[in-house]
């Protein structure tokens, strides 16, 4: 650490350090370092990505779709980024818009399964719902019936 509390190294340096310690699931760690990252450099796409996966990692699903939004607003063909839209919005229990972003996602990228099952399970999510008559987006009332 430096005297006013930055990590040593370069923002570069910072980055391939919070990678690490994703990848090694210190989650908490490595968005302190993002968070550094991204203020020296706030339109690092790459460090913002990294951020989206960790925040997702962390469950905090509002917070990484924004990030992720971000990503998708910066660079509208970046198949990730609406991949990973479409999940948050998929935990957020937001399916129409999940739909919307992992259907790009998979036109896309028609190679990637994982991007297709994640359609085909919010689209089977969307499919009970219709035929249930209960609302397409949110958390299922457990007193309704």
């Amino acid at each position: 650490m430096t005297a006013d509390g930055a990590p040593e190294g370069t923002a570069y340096e910072w980055y391939r350090r919070a990678l690490d310690l994703l990848e090694r699931g210190d989650v908490s760690a490595s968005l302190v370092l993002l968070d550094r990252v991204l203020t020296e450099d706030p339109g690092s796409a790459s460090a913002r990505e990294a951020q989206a996966r960790a925040l997702f990692d962390a469950r905090r699903f509002d917070e990484a779709a924004h990030a992720f939004d971000i990503l998708v607003e910066a660079s509208p063909s970046d198949d990730f980024a609406h991949y990973g839209l479409g999940v948050c919005l998929w935990r957020l229990q937001r399916f129409k818009s999940a739909e919307d972003h992992l259907a790009m996602a998979t036109v896309m990228r028609p190679d990637r399964e994982d991007y297709r099952n994640a359609l085909d399970q919010v689209r089977a999510t969307l499919r009970a719902r219709r035929q249930a008559g209960i609302p397409l987006e949110g958390p299922l009332d457990p007193g309704a019936s």
